[in-house]
C-alpha cells in the first residue's frame, strides 16, 4: 500500500487515509437516498436507481483511487439529477430513457475531451485569483447545503431565513456542531467522523435517528440497465443536442470547480496553477458518467463532500479506495447507512466550509481587476446554488475588465473561448425560458 499509494511521500498513513475515507463516505451517504428519490419522480424504478447509484459511485471512485491516486470521491451529482428529472422529463416531457441517453453521450464526449486534454486545458486557463475564489465559494456553498439539510436555514418570506433551532433536526445539528467544534479545538484525531457518530447517537432518544426499514439485499438493476432510447433521440435531434449540451456544460464546470477546490485544500496545486493529476481525475469522472448511464443513473461527478476527507487528512487514492469499498458494501447495508440523519452530517459540512474559506487570504481584493471577478465567483456560486454559474460570472467579468483596461495579453485564448461559450450558454438558456 505504501509503495502503490505513496503514503510517506504525501505525509500520511493508512489509519489517516481510512478515517478520511470513512468520513467522506458518511458525509455523502445521503446521496444514496436522495438520488433515487429525485429520479423516481421521472418514473424510474427507485430500487434499481439505488443500486445504480451505489455501483456507479463505487466504480468511478475506484478509478479515481487506482488510476489517479487522489482522495476524491464521485457519485451522481445533486442538481444534475434535478435537471434530469424535473427539466428534461417533467417540463420538456421526454422519457427518462431519452434523458439517460443524453447522459451516456455526454460521458462518451467527456472521455474524448479528457483524452484530448481539453478539460485539463480549461482548468489551467482559469486565472489564479478565480481558482482561489472557487475554493472559497465552495466552502460557503457546502456549508449552506449543510444548514439547509438540517433546516437551520429554510425558505421563507425573505427567500431564505433562520428556521426553528430549538427543536428537531436543526437543534440536533446545532448540538452536533458544538460537539465537533470542541473536538477540533482539542485537536482530537478523527474529530469529523467522531462528530458524525456522536450526533447520530444523540438523535436516537429524540427520535431523529431511526433504523431504516427495507431489504438488506441489493435491488435488481434490470429496470434501468442499458435502457437507451436512440429512436426517440432520432425523432427529436435538436432538443437532444440542447439537453446533451446542458448536461455537458454544467457537469464540466461543476467538476472543474470541485477539483480545483479540493486540490487547493489538499495542497495539490502547483505554483503555475496546474492541478496535480487533473487528467486522471477528469477521466475517472468521465468513466463514472458513462458507467452510470449504462446502469441507470444521472451524471456522476466529483462531489464537494470529498473535502471532508481531505480536511481529515486524506491525501492519496487510499482514501478514495475506502470510499469505493463502502459504496459497494452499501448495497448490502442500506438500512444501516440510511439511518444516519442528514442533520448528523451538517456539522461536518459547516466545519469543512470553515476550513475551505481560508483560501480567501490569497485573493487580492485591494485590486478591483482581480478582486471583483473573485467576489462575483463566490457570490454567484452561493446565491445561484451552482458551482458552474459562479465560475461563469467570475471568468466573464475577468475577461471584460481586462479587455476594457486593454490588458488583453493577460487573457489566454482558452479563457477567451470559454467566455464566448459562457455567454452563448446564457443566451440559449434565455431563449429556452
Amino acid at each position: 500500500m505504501e509503495k502503490f499509494f505513496k503514503l510517506k511521500e504525501r505525509n500520511t498513513n493508512v489509519r489517516t487515509e481510512l478515517i478520511a475515507g470513512l468520513t467522506t463516505f458518511v458525509a455523502m451517504a445521503y446521496i444514496l437516498a436522495v438520488n433515487p428519490a429525485i429520479l423516481s419522480a421521472a418514473s424510474m424504478d427507485r430500487g434499481a436507481v439505488f443500486s445504480a447509484t451505489a455501483i456507479s459511485a463505487g466504480i468511478a471512485t475506484l478509478v479515481m483511487a487506482l488510476f489517479a491516486n487522489l482522495p476524491y470521491a464521485l457519485a451522481p451529482g445533486m442538481g444534475l439529477n434535478a435537471f434530469f428529472s424535473l427539466t428534461v422529463c417533467t417540463i420538456m416531457g421526454y422519457s427518462w430513457q431519452f434523458a439517460i441517453t443524453a447522459v451516456f453521450v455526454e460521458g462518451i464526449l467527456f472521455i474524448i475531451l479528457t483524452l484530448l486534454n481539453v478539460r485539463e486545458a480549461i482548468i489551467s486557463s482559469i486565472p489564479k485569483n478565480i481558482k482561489s475564489a472557487i475554493s472559497v465559494g465552495i466552502g460557503f456553498f457546502i456549508a449552506f447545503i449543510g444548514l439547509q439539510n438540517a433546516e437551520i436555514i429554510v425558505s421563507g418570506t425573505t427567500l431564505v431565513e433562520l428556521g426553528d433551532i430549538t427543536s428537531g433536526p436543526a437543534l440536533l445539528a446545532v448540538c452536533g456542531l458544538l460537539i465537533t467544534s470542541v473536538l477540533l479545538a482539542y485537536k482530537v484525531k478523527g474529530a469529523l467522523l467522531i462528530g458524525i457518530v456522536l450526533t447520530t447517537l444523540l438523535g436516537i432518544p429524540v427520535g431523529l435517528t431511526k433504523v431504516h426499514e427495507g431489504s438488506w439485499l441489493p435491488p435488481s438493476l434490470e429496470p434501468t440497465f442499458w435502457k437507451f432510447a436512440f429512436d426517440e433521440v432520432a425523432a427529436h435531434p435538436v432538443d437532444f443536442i440542447i439537453v446533451c449540451f446542458s448536461f455537458l456544460f454544467v457537469d464540466m464546470f461543476d467538476t472543474v470547480g470541485t477539483l480545483i477546490a479540493c486540490a487547493t485544500k489538499a495542497g495539490m496545486v502547483e505554483e503555475d496553477g496546474t492541478v496535480q493529476g487533473a487528467k486522471e481525475a477528469l477521466l475517472a469522472d468521465a468513466v463514472g458518467t458513462t458507467v452510470g448511464a449504462i446502469l441507470g443513473t444521472s451524471t456522476v461527478t466529483t462531489v464537494v463532500e470529498s473535502s471532508t476527507g481531505i480536511v481529515s487528512g486524506g491525501r492519496t487514492g487510499l482514501t478514495a479506495a475506502a470510499v469505493s469499498i463502502l459504496f459497494f458494501l452499501s448495497l448490502f447495508l442500506s438500512p444501516l447507512i440510511l439511518s444516519v440523519p442528514l442533520a448528523a452530517t451538517t456539522p461536518v459540512l459547516v466545519i469543512v466550509g470553515y476550513f475551505m474559506i481560508g483560501e480567501i487570504r490569497n485573493i487580492d481584493f485591494a485590486n478591483p481587476v482581480l478582486g471583483i471577478p473573485a467576489f462575483l465567483t463566490i457570490l454567484m456560486m452561493v446565491t445561484s446554488f451552482s458551482i458552474s454559474d459562479g465560475i461563469m460570472f467570475g471568468v466573464i467579468s475577468y475577461v471584460f475588465i481586462k479587455a476594457f483596461r486593454k490588458e488583453v495579453e493577460d487573457i489566454s485564448v482558452t479563457t477567451l473561448i470559454l467566455t464566448v461559450l459562457f455567454i452563448l450558454k446564457f443566451i440559449i438558456e434565455g431563449i429556452s425560458y
